[in-house]
């Protein structure tokens, strides 16, 4: 449930802001009725709401059951977004030659606050696919990139930047924090990290560290493939990356 404002009823913006934030948490269309219950706004304010955010084509409405969600104005605004920022916009073109070239999928990731995300995913060739949902945010200590999102800080700072909860996978095993911290420093020093089985047993994640002129990990660029893949292909996809991941570092 969204945050009320303390000494007050929430501004407008913050009600839009909630709405955003629950459907996109959601991922699918919901009820008007249920977003005003779910976030803690007024049934007549999401109302409003929606309505004038239906009229900007914000928003839209759906299956002709009150369900209402993210409109083609969204999609316009998103696309902006990336073609104005010159490191994501450069990403794209990497994150689709390689997966074109190596047909497998292809991400690349990025630190919001204290989670990770994928920003641009592109999927391989193959039936079944392995991927992450973009924008999702997820606990650093589950992927790949993770450990190198955060190889800047000390074992201390890592610590406290990382909840102590998002240590545990979904299936309940515990990721331990000094073999964690180990997994860190072992990626920054050989320029890569590769994962097999954390949030899915039969997965294997392999990232890159894309690098500001400080030497600091800003984002990875990275494969998802099945845990089974081939030793002598998996060496070459990590050449990929690195060669991407150093194209990006000095892209800006």
């Amino acid at each position: 449930m969204a945050d009320v404002k303390t000494g007050g009823r929430a501004r407008g913006i913050d009600r839009v802001i909630a709405l955003m934030e629950h459907l996109h948490r959601l991922r699918a269309p919901a009820r008007i009725a249920d977003i005003a219950r779910d976030t803690g706004t007024p049934r007549s304010t999401v109302y409003e709401l929606v309505n004038t955010l239906v009229e900007a084509r914000w928003l839209e409405l759906r299956d002709g059951d009150g369900m209402v969600y993210f409109g083609p104005a969204m999609h316009y605004y998103g696309s902006d977004y990336l073609d104005s920022v010159d490191l994501i916009r450069k990403a794209r073109g990497e994150v689709t030659h390689l997966s074109e070239s190596v047909g497998e999928t292809a991400q690349f990731c990025m630190l919001d606050g204290d989670k990770y995300l994928v920003v641009l995913n592109e999927p391989g060739r193959r039936m079944f696919r392995l991927s992450s949902e973009i924008g999702i945010k997820v606990p650093i200590p589950w992927t790949a990139s993770g450990r190198l999102l955060v190889d800047h800080m000390t074992p201390q700072e890592i610590r406290a930047f990382i909840p102590e909860e998002d240590f545990t996978l979904p299936d309940g095993r515990r990721i331990v924090e000094e073999e964690f911290l180990r997994d860190i420093a072992q990626a920054h020093e050989a320029g890569f990290v590769r994962t097999t089985a954390l949030v899915d047993r039969f997965t294997t994640c392999m990232a890159a560290p894309v690098r500001d002129p400080a030497g600091r990990c800003i984002a990875t660029i990275c494969f998802v493939v099945p845990a089974d893949t081939e030793a002598d292909q998996q060496a070459m996809m990590i050449d990929e990356l690195k060669a991407s991941a150093a194209r990006l570092s000095g892209a800006r």
